[in-house]
């Protein structure tokens, strides 16, 4: 499994990733991302923007990135960057498939991306996904696998990823909405000739929507990888949007509240990489201070009480505007 290399890097923020979601696109839910950015968002303008990103965390010892084919141009932004290293051979790469980018490059668009999870859609954005990083593709996702997706149970599907896995391709799948812990447990469920299929698992969990904790710790005892996405919530817990508590433990500890809410991730036992969604370099290096972090269990017990309902928290999430 590709994601065992991350085990022996000496670094201590190797298990924080680089997700492109918020800089592979013009369009994003995340809160201030119209001051993180700025107007110019061309192409080029955010090309540039994920380069400079991926160099710095390179050099500040993350080895994880994560795009997928929805995250508008984030592979491709992603490929350039590794084509100009071809000397970093321990870069760890995942994508995902199951959403296409609609918006056309537009931040004002209708729709931004459309979720399809059948075998047409896997087959085509996997000849997406070769053809821009080939054989630097270390992991692909199933993309927001919820209770009801087909993707559990179509056994064509599950025998084309166990074919794609035979290759040395690690297959796996990432969650999202109230009921992630239901998708969690069947997506472990799922075998192929007796064999588990999945051999990571990416969910949102952050201080406000803990609800996939348990589910996440069966599928480490399972022997899963788990990836944790939006640790920030959207920017909600980043300041100025922080809530109080978050603030306080903030303050005595001399650290920024996202790095905080991220500490407070890779305090679980089964995070095996959390993801930092930074829009910028300013923002990446105050995330990466969550690998330091040193909460004690006061610190831990007075932010456990943030915990949303998750229908609730979903529910906001869903309402956020695309900026």
């Amino acid at each position: 499994m590709p994601f065992a290399r991350l085990a022996t890097a000496t670094t201590p923020t190797c298990h924080i990733g680089l997700g492109l979601a918020a800089v592979g696109r013009p369009g994003y839910i995340n809160l201030d991302r119209d001051e993180d950015l700025g107007e110019n968002r061309t192409v080029e303008a955010l090309r540039t923007r994920t380069h400079e990103l991926l160099d710095a965390a390179y050099a500040q010892g993350v080895r994880y990135f994560d795009v997928a084919r929805s995250y508008g141009r984030s592979e491709e932004f992603l490929a350039d960057w590794l084509t100009a290293h071809p000397d970093l051979t321990d870069v760890v790469v995942g994508s995902k498939w199951g959403y296409t980018y609609t918006a056309g490059w537009s931040v004002d668009a209708e729709t931004h991306e459309v979720k399809d999870h059948t075998r047409a859609t896997y087959d085509r954005q996997r000849a997406e996904s070769d053809a821009l990083l080939g054989d630097r593709l270390d992991l692909y996702q199933i993309h927001s696998v919820t209770p009801d997706s087909p993707a559990l149970t179509d056994k064509e599907l599950h025998a084309r990823l166990a074919e794609a896995a035979a290759t040395g391709l690690t297959v796996g799948f990432s969650t999202s909405g109230p009921a992630q812990a239901d998708a969690i447990r069947a997506a472990l469920a799922v075998t192929v000739d007796g064999e588990p299929l999945f051999r990571t698992v990416q969910s949102t969990y952050n201080a406000l929507e803990t609800s996939a904790g348990p589910a996440l710790a069966e599928a480490h005892d399972a022997g899963l990888t788990v990836i944790v996405k939006e640790g920030m919530a959207n920017g909600r817990l980043a300041a100025p949007h922080a809530p109080d508590a978050l603030r306080t433990v903030a303050e005595e500890t001399g650290l920024g509240c996202d790095a905080v809410a991220l500490a407070v991730v890779l305090r679980q036992p089964w995070s095996g990489v959390v993801l930092s969604g930074a829009a910028t370099v300013a923002q990446l290096a105050s995330n990466l201070h969550a690998a330091v972090a040193d909460l004690d269990a006061d610190q831990l017990a007075r932010l456990a009480t943030l915990a949303e309902d998750p229908r609730a928290y979903w529910e906001h999430r869903g309402s956020l505007p695309w900026h």
